[in-house]
């Protein structure tokens, strides 16, 4: 490493839902390399990308949706990327949130659809898990046999419910702003949140699935300003990858081997994630 490159710091960008895992793999990378200067990013995984792509170096790019990168930065910006953990869609909740005593996998659509309730997800425009909800709300709508569910929820999570990432959700739920969110259960799991388990079927954890969770599909904001694309419903796959234009890409590629390896399973693990 020349004396220039050492003056930069060490830059990771993330998703926010990552935040925890990033952080204990940052304590032991620092470890191994005294006195490294970092310096850390977290946002909704589109608009980590959009930062990427508006010029902005980073040495390690962690997004909560694989196939962003492969929309979005492979191959002009990333050469390859690696998928390192998976995860499903939660409904997250307070010991007070109204309903909670009562709320199950039967029941949860009624629970927040009830006058009064107030729940949250994150804008599909920034963040995976925003467009995975309304997924999984779509996907419900057939799984429950329910005409009309999808428009129903959309209504009633109100314009200021809905936060530029998932962790933002949290946040509304953690401080009474809202009864319920819409999380990945890795981030309810290191939030002390309790939370519903939905049916594999509709939360976007099982393979096997893969083909019902295609029928689903929601529009968002593409690659340039006025384009959209439509986005499929897939299992959830983390994935990670370094920038060509790296500034430290040899430093890159040795955290990714942490994350990916037998310690960073561990973190994963310890965080709610299920290691690849």
């Amino acid at each position: 490493m020349n004396v220039s490159q050492r003056e930069q710091p060490f830059r990771i960008i993330h998703a926010g839902a990552l935040r925890r895992p990033i952080e204990y793999c940052l304590e032991l990378f620092g470890a191994r390399y005294p006195g490294l200067a970092v310096e850390v990013e977290g946002a909704g995984s589109r608009e980590c990308a959009r930062r990427v792509l508006a010029g902005k170096q980073y040495d390690v790019i962690a997004l909560a949706d694989q196939a962003i990168f492969a929309e979005l930065l492979v191959p002009d910006i990333v050469q390859e990327y690696f998928i390192f953990a998976t995860d499903q869609i939660v409904i997250g909740y307070n010991r007070s949130s109204r309903g909670s005593s009562d709320i199950n996998r039967d029941n949860w659509t009624d629970v927040l659809l009830t006058p009064g309730v107030a729940y949250a997800r994150s804008d599909e425009n920034l963040d995976p898990c925003g467009y995975r909800t309304l997924i999984v709300w779509q996907l419900a709508e057939r799984f429950y046999d329910r005409p009309g569910l999808f428009a129903a929820l959309q209504a009633g999570c109100l314009p200021h419910h809905v936060y530029p990432k998932s962790i933002d959700a949290a946040g509304a739920l953690l401080e009474g702003k809202v009864d319920y969110a819409f999380l990945y259960a890795s981030v309810a799991r290191q939030l002390g949140f309790p939370y519903l388990v939905l049916p594999s079927k509709i939360n976007l954890s099982n393979p096997a699935h893969a083909a019902y969770y295609a029928t689903a599909a929601v529009t968002v904001e593409g690659k340039v300003p006025g384009e959209h694309i439509t986005i499929r419903g897939q299992p959830i796959e983390f994935a990670v990858g370094v920038p060509l234009t790296a500034p430290h890409p040899d430093m890159a590629r040795a955290f990714i081997e942490l994350l990916t390896g037998a310690e960073g399973h561990a973190i994963l693990d310890e965080c709610g994630l299920i290691p690849c």
